[in-house]
């Protein structure tokens, strides 16, 4: 008999994104190992503080009605490089991400996406050292929500780190899971679909997705906004933006979104997971 993918018998991290598919592979873990979190496991919730609020009632929901324990951490600039947080007093305003970048006076950008890296895996990979764990961040016992149908986040991920991959999940699969849920993920609607991907108005969102993501709230636009304003002057020129290729979010702001021509770009993959 082949043994489950999800089945944990070792000391492993399960990094837990807050979004659906992240989620499920929690889920299947819990079913694989007797209905309960195994003593070798370990959930942790990075929050970079532009997470929608949804994404934070959503890890809440599954704390609860899971009945585990889901540790919930943040960057922090000091000498352990994070602090301990909870639903009440996660950063809603983004203040771990602001920490970050005024810390390295630059942006991330779609060729430099060293957000994720520092804000959720070196964040996690901290905690853990904290409590003890031989953890590194290339450690092939973190588990980390990737489907089977998300080919270029995956190719170069050891298959140990991805069950969701070796089981064939798809995104389709975690769809009819959730529906058969008493509650879900609330992220804002667009075109029928709630929006993938937890941060709020990510430079890697398609910008027919962050045009209608500002119609529907436009203060979303002034923190990203704040931070270009904030690296331009230190930079001298326009180069340090989020995005080179469309307008920058003060511009969103100062301009009706509605002039804009709605390009068919895509949405970038990135590992801050769904």
């Amino acid at each position: 008999m082949s043994i489950s993918p999800f089945n944990i018998i070792e000391p492993t991290v399960i990094s837990f994104s807050g979004g659906r598919t992240s989620a499920y592979m929690l889920w299947r873990v819990l079913e694989a190992n007797g209905g309960k979190l195994p003593d070798e496991a370990i959930v942790v919730f990075a929050n970079t503080g532009k997470e929608h609020n949804a994404t934070l009632q959503f890890v809440k929901d599954c704390e609860t009605n899971w009945n585990i324990k889901i540790n919930w951490v943040e960057f922090e600039n000091n000498d352990t490089g994070f602090k301990v947080v909870d639903f009440d007093t996660a950063s809603r305003h983004g203040e771990p991400f602001e920490l970050v970048i005024k810390k390295y006076n630059k942006l991330p950008n779609p060729a430099q996406r060293w957000c994720t890296g520092i804000l959720k895996i070196r964040t996690i990979h901290k905690y853990i050292k904290s409590l003890g764990w031989e953890h590194s961040e290339q450690d092939n016992n973190d588990f980390v929500g990737i489907r089977y149908d998300e080919a270029r986040r995956s190719a170069k991920m050891n298959i140990c780190k991805t069950p969701l991959v070796a089981a064939k999940i798809v995104k389709q699969d975690i769809f009819n899971f959730w529906a058969s849920q008493s509650f879900d993920l609330q992220l804002p609607i667009i075109n029928g679909e709630a929006v993938g991907g937890n941060c709020d108005l990510c430079f890697l969102k398609s910008m027919p997705k962050i045009v209608s993501l500002i119609r529907q709230e436009p203060e979303r636009a002034l923190w990203w906004a704040k931070m270009e304003n904030l690296i331009m002057p230190i930079a001298g020129n326009s180069a340090h933006r989020f995005r080179q290729d469309r307008p920058s979010y003060q511009q969103f702001i100062d301009n009706n979104v509605n002039q804009y021509n709605l390009f068919n770009d895509e949405d970038i993959p990135c590992f801050c997971g769904d």
